[in-house]
C-alpha cells in the first residue's frame, strides 16, 4: 500500500474517532436525555454508574461505560427509557393524586430541571398506564365472598356517561372500572362477566343498589340451583352494605374536579385511577396495606410506581 493510501486510512480513522467523541460529548452535554435508566444500573464491567446510551443490537438498548469503554446490555427491566424511571413514576404519582398536567410539567422544570411540555407528560401517562394495565390483566386477586356493585354518573365531554365499578368486599380490591353509553342490563352483565374473569371465580354474595338491570344480570351469570351465589338488592334498606364503594366513587367525584371534567372516553383517568387505587394508595381499612397486597398480587418497595413498572416493562422495549 502507497504511503498516500497509508495517510488517508490514517486520516479517516482519526476523523471517525473525532466524530465518536463529538457524538457522546453531546450526549453528555444533555444530562435529562441520558438513559440513567435505574440507580441500580452498573456497568457489567468494572462497576461503574457512569453510563450512556450506545445504540442498539437487536433492538435492545446498548449501554456504553465512560470509565473502562466497554458496551453492554442492561437487564434491569427499564433499558428502553428515554428519562430516568424515577421521572416517569413521579408524573404518573403526581398526575392520580390529582395535580393538573401543566403544573406537573412546571414542577419538573422546577425540581428536576427537566423541560417537558404537558402534551408529553399526557402521552407517558398513557403509554405506562396502558403498559401496567396490561401486565395487572394477568395476575389473579385472591378475594374474598363477597362483592359490590354500583354504579356512577359522570359527565365525559359535556355528555352524560356511567361509570360501573365491582370492589371485594374483603380486600378492597376494585375488580371492575367500565366506561358506559347506559344504566341497562347488559353493561351490569358486562360488569358481572369482567369481575368473574378477573378472579376466575364466582362469589357467595353479590351487593348492588336497586337497579332492575343487576336482577336479570345476576340470574344470566350467576344463579344456579344450588344457589351457590346469592343477591341483595336495593341497598337503601342494608345500611352500611355499600359504603366501601360509595367511598371510592367520592374519591375519584375530586379527581374529577381538578381535571374540570372528562375530555375523552379514552382518557387514562379510568384505568390509571383503578391502578392507583388497588396498587399504590394504602387504606386504612387494611392496616396500611394496599389491596392489591391484601390480595395477594401487591408491590415491593417504597416507590410502588416503580416497582409496578419495573414488573410491567420487564422483557418488552418501551420508547
Amino acid at each position: 500500500m502507497s504511503s498516500v493510501n497509508i495517510n488517508a486510512v490514517t486520516l479517516w480513522q482519526r476523523l471517525t474517532a473525532h466524530l465518536q467523541e463529538y457524538h457522546e460529548a453531546k450526549i453528555v452535554a444533555q444530562p435529562e436525555q441520558i438513559a440513567v435508566i435505574s440507580e441500580e444500573l452498573t456497568c457489567t464491567f468494572c462497576g461503574s454508574a457512569h453510563i450512556i446510551k450506545y445504540g442498539k443490537a437487536n433492538e435492545k438498548q446498548v449501554c456504553k461505560c465512560k470509565d473502562c469503554a466497554r458496551k453492554f446490555v442492561p437487564n434491569v427491566g427499564f433499558e428502553g427509557m428515554w428519562y430516568n424511571p424515577k421521572i416517569i413514576t413521579t408524573t404518573l404519582d403526581l398526575y392520580f393524586k390529582g395535580i393538573s398536567l401543566r403544573k406537573i410539567s412546571d414542577h419538573l422544570k422546577q425540581c428536576h430541571e427537566i423541560e417537558v411540555g404537558h402534551a408529553s407528560v399526557y402521552r407517558w401517562i398513557c403509554e405506562y398506564t396502558e403498559v401496567m394495565g396490561a401486565y395487572i390483566e394477568t395476575l389473579e386477586p385472591e378475594v374474598g365472598k363477597i362483592w359490590h356493585g354500583d354504579e356512577m354518573k359522570i359527565k365525559v365531554k359535556g355528555e352524560w356517561k356511567w361509570l360501573w365499578n365491582m370492589m371485594d368486599k374483603k380486600t378492597r380490591f376494585q375488580l371492575v372500572s367500565m366506561i358506559a353509553e347506559t344504566r341497562e342490563r347488559d353493561n351490569a352483565k358486562k360488569t358481572f362477566q369482567q369481575a368473574r374473569k378477573v378472579t376466575d371465580k364466582k362469589p357467595g354474595l353479590i351487593v348492588t343498589d336497586g337497579l332492575p338491570g343487576y336482577k336479570g344480570a345476576f340470574i344470566s351469570e350467576f344463579y344456579d340451583h344450588h344457589q351457590t351465589t346469592k343477591h341483595i338488592a336495593d341497598v337503601a334498606l342494608q345500611s352500611g352494605l355499600n359504603n366501601s364503594i360509595e367511598r371510592m366513587h367520592g374519591t375519584f367525584r375530586e379527581r374529577e374536579k381538578v381535571m374540570r371534567g372528562i375530555k375523552t372516553m379514552e382518557t387514562p383517568i379510568f384505568p390509571g385511577n383503578k391502578i392507583y387505587y388497588n396498587f399504590i394508595r394504602p387504606h386504612s381499612a387494611l392496616g396500611g396495606k394496599t389491596p392489591a397486597e391484601a390480595a395477594g398480587i401487591g408491590v415491593d418497595g417504597e416507590n410502588k410506581w416503580m416497582g409496578l413498572l419495573k414488573r410491567s416493562l420487564e422483557g418488552r422495549s418501551i420508547r
